[in-house]
């Protein structure tokens, strides 16, 4: 993996009941890129374990799916759990929150360009909830320009 500073990764997680999409982002070209999709039942905790192992982030964002006019779901009441359960994984890595409104449609529609274009194969469908993590890993890094980040120490 690449070797760089924690405090210009950021891990993306979109998270899922079934499906988990992690992303890296970098502070400071404020890109994401998708990295996988964890499918779990119920326990993924291992498998995040080792990408936060394996990347060294100096922050998580968690996406939060609210609904349409920002109040809180069943779902983003999950995330918020999930969140808690990281932070307490990992004490030493600032756990943020990122809007995940239409992120899925986002990603979703990035595929059907990509397959119109031959870019994409209806296999690489499988790994659309780790391109909604970059969507979400995009959308932070925009609200949160490197000068408005804090520096997370580990």
């Amino acid at each position: 993996m690449p070797e760089r500073a924690p405090s210009v990764l950021v891990l993306g997680i979109d998270f899922g009941a079934r499906r988990i999409g992690l992303a890296t982002g970098n502070t400071l070209t404020g890109t994401a890129r998708p990295l996988n999709t964890i499918h779990h039942d119920g326990a993924p905790a291992e498998e995040i374990d080792r990408a936060v192992e394996s990347w060294k982030p100096g922050c998580i964002v968690v996406g939060l799916p609210l609904a349409a006019d920002g109040s809180e779901t069943d779902s983003s009441r999950a995330a918020r759990r999930f969140a808690a359960e990281m932070q307490a994984r990992h004490p030493d890595i600032e756990v943020v929150f990122q809007d995940e409104r239409y992120s899925s449609r986002m990603a979703d529609a990035q595929f059907a360009t990509a397959r119109r274009e031959g870019h994409a194969r209806r296999r690489d469908a499988r790994n659309l909830d780790s391109v909604a993590a970059a969507i979400i890993v995009e959308s932070w890094l925009a609200a949160n320009p490197p000068a408005a980040q804090t520096e997370v120490s580990r």
